[in-house]
This record gives structure tokens, sequence and C-alpha cells, in this order.
């Protein structure tokens, strides 16, 4: 009867011993999202999985080159595995706790004792040679579940770890390619600018000659001048952008910017393929870093349990066994051996409130956790939406700047014949010239930043879809 009394009376402290599993705190979800642009495919329809390397949907070599380069030399992606690989070593670690443990040792001392050691026997010798071989074996009943929460806690850490390698090399691979997009339109621009210059000096030099010959004032001449020189300036500093662009692409991928290049590629072209989206709640199972996010409650969820059982009694089997001598040539003999078995049972008794403090800061802890894990998903949601709310204005606005170009190109038309039959000012083309440049360059700027937004949105939707 005492036996049974006292196996339920364990069981219930083993009860209360467990911190409740904690779930992740609840996010407001949306029937879908809000600006799917027109024509976009349903992500719960049929529709082609994406591939793990994301980036050869948009059929650019030279992406696919530096992708692979970032993977097999980033060092940001080195040390996010070396994260990696610490939180499963942590782990082993904390398995190896489940396991008996089996310690030796060996002592061979030569020992003078003192003439005036206390209670020295009279028949004691001055020195004395020592011989000990112990082996300890140890292990810890997991009475109340704090080894197997550790673990559990452990586990959940290293696949959080695991989410965070993941979600570190999409975002390197996000930023090489929103560098190389960058990349592009600058040379896109240099190509623009580079023909205006050209442009505007054969109509510099036409200018000074028409200066010359007595049919050009000082004041066109001045003009044509100005706009040169500053479309020069404007050339100089977009390639200067270009080298601060190339030098972090160059770093994403592991290189010596000093030594690295990219080829200019104004007129290459980046496919844009139509990305899948589909339900808010999809959303929760594609982001390696909302994954992260719930595996941390997980762990903190378990690390409270772990406090918990501080309260309670630990109980640990030990068994020690050895052979003890004085002399050390018949020190492998039965007569030395030694032995001692018994369990040790150790409760804290009065800790000033320790144990109560550590358990308040695993539930903090734990309220924690639950805060970024609403976080990340608020912010996930929010990365989508402004993603697709850019693609949406974006492509319209693409629309109205290839007609302001358009339109400027005929104005620009329009005042070089005013201006060749006498009926406008120099001032005239200048402006119109002005206009179609403006125009030109913010159409190339928009469709660079259209090619970005479509790329982050690729990451704010987690790289990828799964089954």
């Amino acid at each position: 009867m005492k036996i049974i009394y006292a196996t339920t009376l364990a069981l219930a402290l083993a009860a209360c011993a467990q911190a409740p599993v904690q779930q992740p705190p609840a996010v407001p979800m949306a029937d879908s999202f809000r600006d799917i642009p027109a024509g976009w495919a349903d992500a719960n329809a049929k529709t082609p999985l994406m591939p793990a390397d994301w980036w050869t949907m948009y059929q650019d070599p030279q992406l696919d080159a530096l992708e692979q380069q970032l993977i097999a030399n980033s060092p940001d992606l080195a040390s996010a595995l070396a994260r990696y690989k610490q939180a499963q070593a942590a782990t082993g670690v904390l398995r190896s706790a489940e396991s008996p443990q089996l310690g030796a040792s060996l002592n061979g001392q030569r020992i003078r004792q003192s003439d005036l050691k206390p209670l020295r026997g009279a028949t004691s010798p001055a020195e004395y040679n020592s011989g000990t071989l112990t082996l300890d074996f140890g292990y810890e009943v997991d009475l109340w579940g704090r080894i197997s929460k550790q673990v559990s806690a452990g586990e959940a850490q290293e696949r959080a770890a695991n989410a965070d390698l993941a979600a570190a090399r999409l975002s390197l691979q996000i930023q090489l390619a929103d560098a190389l997009l960058a990349l592009r339109g600058a040379d896109a621009d240099i190509k623009l600018l580079r023909e205006t210059e050209a442009a505007y000096k054969r109509q510099a030099d036409l200018m000074t000659q028409r200066h010359d010959g007595g049919t050009a004032s000082g004041l066109d001449l001045a003009r044509a001048e100005t706009q040169l020189e500053s479309t020069r300036s404007l050339l100089r500093q977009r390639q200067a952008q270009r080298s601060v662009q190339e030098h972090a692409v160059a770093a994403l991928v592991g290189a010596n910017a000093a030594s690295f290049t990219v080829a200019p590629a104004p007129d290459a072209s980046f496919t844009a393929p139509v990305v899948p989206v589909g339900l808010p709640s999809q959303l929760l199972q594609r982001r390696a870093d909302i994954a992260a996010a719930a595996l941390r409650v997980a762990a903190a969820s378990d690390q409270v349990g772990v406090a918990r059982t501080a309260l309670f009694p630990s109980l640990t089997l030990g068994v020690q066994a050895g052979l003890q001598s004085s002399n050390f040539d018949q020190f492998a003999r039965v007569s030395n051996l030694f032995w001692a078995v018994g369990p040790t049972i150790a409760v804290s008794l009065l800790d000033g409130g320790r144990r109560k403090a550590q358990i308040a800061s695993a539930e903090a802890v734990l309220d924690e956790a639950g805060q970024r894990y609403r976080a990340v998903v608020l912010t996930a949601f929010q990365q989508v939406e402004d993603q697709l709310a850019l693609l949406n204005n974006y492509d319209e606005a693409a629309r109205f700047d290839h007609s302001a170009a358009d339109a400027a190109r005929r104005a620009l038309d329009l005042a070089k014949k005013r201006y060749d039959q006498g009926a406008a000012s120099y001032l005239e083309v200048v402006t119109a010239q002005t206009a179609y440049l403006q125009a030109r360059r913010s159409e190339l700027d928009l469709t660079t930043r259209y090619r970005q937004a479509g790329v982050q949105l690729v990451k704010a939707v987690g790289g990828g879809w799964s089954a």
C-alpha cells in the first residue's frame, strides 16, 4: 500500500512539474491577399512548383552563375551554416544527459607524512605509496521530465537554426538578384547617358560652328555647352554608382572587389515570371523565419518545464568501484578491490526564491518568443502586401512613363523643327531635350524597380512552394 501511495505521489508531482505546451499566438488572417495583379496564378490551383534554385525561372545565365558562386563562396552563408552546426552540437550535448555516464581515473603517488600530523598512528610510516584505480558510473533518473524537456528544447532550437540557415540563404540570394538588377538598370542608364552625351556633343559642335559663322548667339552656345557638361557629370555619377553596386555583388559572392567585374549588359532581358500567390495562411508554411519563430516558442515552452522541475528532488543512481593499494607490485589483487553502490537524492530546501525567479524568467522568455512570432508573421504579411501593391502600381505607372517618353520625343522633334524654321528659340529645344532625357531615365528606373519588386515578392512569400 505504501508503494502504491508513493508511486501515485510521484506521478502527481511529475504532472505538476510539466509545463503545458505553449502554442504560438494567434495572428489575424484574411481570406486572400488584396493587391494580386490581374492574370496572376492562384497558388492553390495546379501550378508548377518553384524549384529550390528559384532564380532559374528568370532565365538569366549571368544570374545563374553568380548565385552558384554565392552558394559556394559567401562568407555570410558559411557563418550561418556554422551557427546551425553549433546548434546541432548543442543538441548532442543535451542528448548525452539521457545516457549513463562512466568515468575512470588512475592515481599513483609517493607520499611523505608530516611528523606532527594530527592523529597520526605510532606505527604509521613516514613515507608510503598510494595507488588508486577508480571507475565511476552514474545515471540520473528523469523523474520529472527535466532532461527530456531540455532535449526537446534543444531539438527545437536546432530546427530553428536550420530554418535560420534557409532564411539567410534566401535573403542573400535575393540580395544578389536585387543588386544585379540594380547593376543592369545602371548599365541601361549609362548607355542612355552616353548616347545623349554623344548627341549633345554633336549639337554643341554645330552650335560652335554657327556661332563662329554669326548665325547663333553666344547664349545658345552657352546653353548647348551647359547641357553637354551636365550630361557628362550625370554619366560620371552613374558610373560611380555602378562601381559601388558591382562591389556589393563581389562581397555577396565572396570575391575581392579589386579583381571582380560584371560585364555590362544594358540590353539584357530579365524575364519576369508569373508568381502564384495563394491564401495568407499558406505563408505560415512557406517562410523559414516564421517556422524559426514558432520553433523558438516551443523551445521556450520546454524551458518553462525545465525551470519547474527544479522545485522537485533529483535522483541519481551511482556505482563506484576500483582498486587501491600502497604496494604497486601487488596492485591488481582481489584483496585491493573496493566498491560503493547506492542512489543519491538531492533537493534544495532554501534558495532565497532563486527557483521561483528562474521560473518567472523562463515564462517571460516564453512571452517574448510568442510576441516575436506575432511580429514576424505580421511583418511577413506586410511584406507580401507591400510588394503586391508595388507591382500593381508600378505596372500601371510603367505604361504612363512609356507614354510620357513618347510624348517627350514628339515634343523634342517639334521643338527642333520650330528652331530650324526660326519659329522658336534654342531655349525651347533645350527644355524639350531635358524633358525627354528625364522621361527616358524615369522609364528605365521604373523598369528596374518593377523587376526588383518581383524579386522581393519571391522573398516575401518564402522563396517557393512545396506540395
